[in-house]
């Protein structure tokens, strides 16, 4: 080519140097910016993981530059948190369980918390119950008070949804009287799940919840202001269900949604099962010769 052109080899290259990479850095630039808008809350590696997602091949540390370089990194705020549990109460404590377990599959341990929102003239509460596996929120309530009833509709969603096996389940919390008091351990006993309570002051015995209140917190809740609960509750359906268990990339499930992490395993476990049918029938067959 550079012969029929007549031009030189290296003037060729250095013009390619001068050109192409700009061309390609300014290309890349334009989707982490679309990206990073689409998406405010997203570090520069989840914006990394949809750059992947998009076919673009680009090292983490050149997605934190250009996003640096364009002032795209997410800031964020420490929120200011009030107290929802009260764990002052004569109902029987149990422990932590929960404590060091490896899983395996979905359906093995639940963690369920209580957090705030801020409505326009008073504060509405949020429980929810989560799987600590997939992340996936398969349960919540919101009301404007801290009942226990709040917390066993929460729980009440999560079993209708998952219909758990009796004694295969451990449901974990902190030791707020929600989760304590027989009105909700009752339903934990009725269907074959076992308890597990956090130790006194230790968020990190429940951090996966932890995890998922910052997360609505800073991706949902910061900068907006709900009317009341009714409007809060309809915001709130929609981030959980439409937003974090199927669109928000999650670096513990290797940037999957938790409905794409489910699925992912129910695909494998289908596969396998032809697999496993076919050498039982292959060894019944040899048996019978």
């Amino acid at each position: 080519m550079c012969r029929l052109a007549g031009v030189s080899r290296a003037g060729y290259y250095r013009y390619w140097q001068q050109s192409a990479p700009r061309q390609e850095e300014t290309g890349l630039r334009d989707v982490i910016q679309r990206l990073a808008l689409a998406n405010r809350h997203y570090g520069y590696r989840r914006i990394g993981a949809l750059l992947g997602r998009e076919g673009w091949q680009a090292n983490h540390k050149r997605v934190l530059r250009l996003m640096g370089e364009d002032n795209l990194l997410c800031l964020r705020n420490r929120p200011f948190v009030p107290r929802t549990t009260d764990s002052k109460h004569s109902w029987r404590v149990v422990p932590n369980l929960a404590r060091g377990m490896e899983l395996t599959g979905i359906n093995q341990l639940w963690v369920a918390d209580i957090t705030y929102l801020h409505l326009a003239e008073q504060f509405a509460y949020l429980a929810f119950v989560l799987d600590a596996f997939s992340r996936m929120v398969i349960g919540w309530a919101l009301e404007l008070h801290l009942r226990a009833s709040l917390a066993v509709d929460a729980l009440k969603m999560a079993i209708s949804a998952r219909a758990p096996v009796a004694g295969s389940l451990i449901h974990h919390s902190d030791r707020g009287v929600q989760y304590a008091c027989s009105s909700y351990s009752d339903i934990l006993h009725a269907h074959g799940i076992q308890p597990s309570m956090s130790r006194v002051g230790n968020p990190y015995d429940n951090a996966r919840a932890e995890s998922f209140m910052k997360t609505l917190k800073q991706e949902e809740v910061a900068g907006l202001a709900y009317r009341d609960a009714s409007d809060a509750r309809r915001r709130i359906a929609s981030f959980i269900e439409d937003v974090y268990n199927r669109q928000r990339l999650h670096s513990a499930l290797d940037y999957l949604t938790p409905e794409e992490y489910e699925q992912s395993l129910s695909s494998s476990h289908a596969s396998a099962v032809p697999e496993l049918t076919s050498r039982q029938l292959s060894c019944n067959f040899s048996v019978s010769l």
